[in-house]
Order: C-alpha cells, then structure tokens, then sequence
C-alpha cells in the first residue's frame, strides 16, 4: 500500500483535491476532521484543553471562537493545543491505515495541513503539494468569514512557505487554472502511483507544475 501525503498552504485549494481523490476512488484521511471528532463532548482531549484553556469548555463542548482567541497570536498556547491534539490525529491515522491495509487499498492519501511542519512526511511514500499565485491565494483566504489580512500573516508564518513545499514535494497540483485542470493533474498522478510500489522510483518522475 502506498501512502501519500497531500498537503498545501491556506487557500491553496488542498480541500478539494482530496474531495479529487475520494472522486478518483482514494481513500483519504483529513486530519482536519479529525480534529474536530477528537473534541467531542467529554472526550478526553475536551478536558485537557479546558484544563489546560479556562474557560473555553461550555457545556462539556469546546468554544472553538474562544480558543482561537486564546492561542491567536501565542505560539506558547499553540504549542500546548498542538500537544494535546497532534498525538489524537496520528491515532486516527493509524487506524485509518490499518483499515486500509485491511481492505488492501493499493493507495490512500493522508491529508495534513503542516504535513512538513509536523514531520508527517517521514511516514508517507510520497507527498502532493497543491499551489496556487500568491493573490489567488490571498483572494480565497480574505473571503472567509472573519479573516483579516493580520490574521492571514500570522498563519503564512507557522507554514512552511510554498515555494519549500513545492521543492520537497515528489508532486506539485497547481489550482489556479481551474477544477477541470486541477482533476486532471491528480487523475495523472493516482495512474502514476497506482503503478508504483516504493519511493525509490519517483526520482524519476517529473510532473512538477503539470
């Protein structure tokens, strides 16, 4: 089975390739929705962020807008989020690759906003960035509810920046030419990696910026 990881900085358009790969029949694991299954009513992880970020448990729930407001902007209290939160993912990860090696899935895509940032990349066969200008990218991030320009720069600044991404990458999506453009690329690159078996062969490979 091989693994891959896809990932991309805000706005890049990294949520709709995955919905891209489910389309193509991939099995994807998002972390992101992982998070938000971890935080469940009185789940473990629910207390120890209300224990560790008075005042941000109501009713057994996490307040996600009073979160934010306290690790907004404090890399100290993301830090701590991040230690509680991070070990809950990787757990879902795994049972999501057990199951899928179960089922003898021959490719699934592990979709991880700080794949790099995080070292997930060291688990992963191979690793997709999407990508897209920088003013597509500010234009999609600044339309989101309560965004502001401040905002976007501190995020920018905990990600590793995109041109990084793209040279560590094996491949690169780029999603401003378009849905039809984008599906094609990824379609391209599951014929590729349905193919393959092992990271030694993608050296060869050269389908960066198609």
């Amino acid at each position: 089975m091989l693994i891959v990881g896809l990932t991309g900085s805000i706005g890049m358009g990294k949520t709709a390739a995955a919905g891209n790969f489910r389309r193509l029949g991939v099995p994807v694991h998002d972390s992101d929705r992982a998070v938000h299954a971890t935080l469940r009513r009185g789940g473990p992880e629910t207390r120890a962020i209300g224990q560790a970020f008075p005042g941000v448990v109501r009713g057994g729930l996490v307040d996600r807008a009073e979160l934010g407001k306290q690790v907004f902007g404090d890399p100290a209290a993301l830090s701590k989020l991040e230690r509680i939160l991070h070990p809950a993912v990787r757990k879902s990860q795994r049972r999501f690759l057990e199951r899928a090696a179960r089922r003898r899935a021959p490719l699934v895509v592990l979709d991880i906003p700080l794949l790099f940032e995080t070292g997930g990349d060291a688990v992963c066969d191979a690793v997709i960035t999407v990508s897209a200008p920088a003013f597509l990218q500010g234009k999609r991030v600044l339309s989101r509810p309560g965004m502001t320009r401040s905002r976007l720069q501190s995020i920018l600044k905990r990600q590793l920046p995109d041109p990084e991404k793209r040279r560590r990458s094996d491949f690169v999506v780029q999603t401003g030419l378009g849905r039809a453009h984008s599906l094609r690329a990824i379609r391209n690159i599951v014929k590729v990696l349905r193919r393959i078996r092992g990271r030694k062969w993608l050296p060869s490979l050269s389908l960066k910026g198609r």
